[in-house]
C-alpha cells in the first residue's frame, strides 16, 4: 500500500507544476499587467508611460516571458506569492487569514454532504420505487435546482429573521468582552450552522442519488446472493459487502467535486459575509489584484490534486485489489 502512495505521491507534482506554469500564462492572457494596475491606482486615471515602464523594470515585467516563469516558479517554490498592491500585504499573510476559515466551511460542508447523503440513498434503495424512495428522490430534485444564493437567503429569513435562531451572517459574535473558550467554541458553531447547511445541500442531493444507484447495483451482484445464500444476517450483508462496495463512486464523486465545493464558496461567504477564500477571490477578481488572483487558483488547484490524491488513497483501503491492478 505505501509504495502505491508513494508512486501517487510522486504523479502529482509534474501535474502542481503543470498547474502552476498553466495558471501563470492564464494571467498573462489577461489585459494589462500588474504595472498598468498599479499606475492606474497611484494616477487615478491614464498614467504616463515613462512611470508605467519604471513599474515593469521594478516588478521584472520587462523580462522575456519565460524567465519571468522561471522566477515566479522559483518564489512558489519558496512560498514567496508576491504582495497585494489593493490590500498592502503580503499575499501569504492575507491568504492564511482567510484559509482557515474556508476549510471550516468547506470541510464541514462536505462531512454534512456525505454523511446526509449517504445515509438518504441508503434507505431509499431498499425498496426501490416505493414511497420512501420516491420521497428522496423529490427531496433531492428540489435541493439539486434550487439555486445557493436562493437557498441561503431563504434560511436568513427563516432562522435569523423570524425565528431567530441563529445569526444571519459573519463569523463571530462582536461583544465587549473577547469570547474564548467554550463560548467561543459554540458562538463558531452557531455562525457556521446556515453556510454549512446552504453549501451542502446542493451535494446532498447529488450524493443521495448516487449512493441510491450504486447501492441497487451492488444488491445485484452475485457475491450479495452468495451471502445471502450463506445465511448471513441482512444487515451485515448490507453494510460490510453492500454499502462498502457501493461507497467507491461516492468516494470518487467526492474527489471530482473538490473544486465545485470551493467555487460554491464563494456564492455562499458572499450571503453570508463568512470572511473565507471565496470573498477574497471576488475582491481579488474585482479589484484586478493579479498577485493574489494568481495565487488563489493555484490554492484552488493544490486543494483538488490534494483531494483527488486521498481518494486514491481511500480507493486502495475500500477495494484492497486496486493496489495489486495498479
Amino acid at each position: 500500500m505505501w509504495r502505491y502512495i508513494a508512486r501517487r505521491v510522486l504523479m502529482a507534482i509534474p501535474l502542481i507544476v503543470g498547474i502552476i506554469v498553466f495558471n501563470f500564462f492564464l494571467i498573462q492572457l489577461a489585459p494589462g499587467d500588474l504595472a498598468d494596475v498599479v499606475a492606474s491606482d497611484q494616477g487615478g486615471g491614464a498614467a504616463d508611460a515613462g512611470f508605467v515602464q519604471e513599474l515593469r523594470r521594478a516588478y521584472g515585467l520587462d523580462l522575456p516571458v519565460l524567465t519571468q516563469l522561471w522566477v515566479h516558479l522559483q518564489k512558489v517554490a519558496m512560498l514567496d506569492f508576491g504582495f497585494s498592491h489593493r490590500y498592502g500585504a503580503p499575499v501569504s499573510d492575507l491568504i492564511v487569514s482567510r484559509l482557515g476559515a474556508t476549510l471550516l466551511l468547506a470541510l464541514t460542508s462536505l462531512v454534512l454532504a456525505v454523511l446526509v447523503g449517504a445515509v438518504l440513498g441508503l434507505v431509499a434503495s431498499r425498496r426501490p420505487g416505493g414511497l420512501t424512495d420516491g420521497l428522496v428522490s423529490i427531496l433531492a430534485t428540489l435541493a439539486y435546482s434550487a439555486p445557493l444564493f436562493w437557498v441561503g437567503l431563504m434560511l436568513v429569513v427563516l432562522f435569523a429573521v423570524q425565528l431567530q435562531w441563529l445569526p444571519a451572517g459573519g463569523f463571530q459574535e462582536i461583544t465587549q468582552v473577547p469570547l474564548n473558550g467554550l463560548a467561543l467554541l459554540a458562538d463558531r458553531a452557531r455562525h457556521l450552522v446556515l453556510p454549512a447547511a446552504t453549501l451542502a445541500l446542493f451535494f446532498v442531493a447529488i450524493y443521495a442519488r448516487l449512493t441510491r444507484a450504486s447501492m441497487i447495483e451492488a444488491m445485484s451482484q452475485d457475491y450479495i446472493r452468495t451471502a445471502k445464500a450463506k445465511g448471513l444476517r441482512e444487515g451485515r450483508i448490507v453494510f460490510r459487502h453492500g454499502f462498502r462496495n457501493a461507497l467507491l463512486p461516492l468516494v470518487t464523486m467526492v474527489g471530482l467535486q473538490a473544486g465545485s465545493l470551493l467555487g460554491g464558496s464563494v456564492v455562499v461567504e458572499t450571503v453570508f459575509a463568512w470572511p473565507g477564500m471565496g470573498r477574497l477571490a471576488f475582491e481579488a477578481v474585482s479589484n484586478r489584484d493579479l498577485n493574489l488572483l494568481l495565487s488563489i487558483m493555484l490554492l484552488s488547484s493544490l486543494v483538488v490534486v490534494v483531494m483527488n490524491l486521498l481518494v486514491d488513497i481511500l480507493y486502495v483501503w475500500l477495494d484492497p485489489r486496486i493496489e495489486v491492478t495498479s
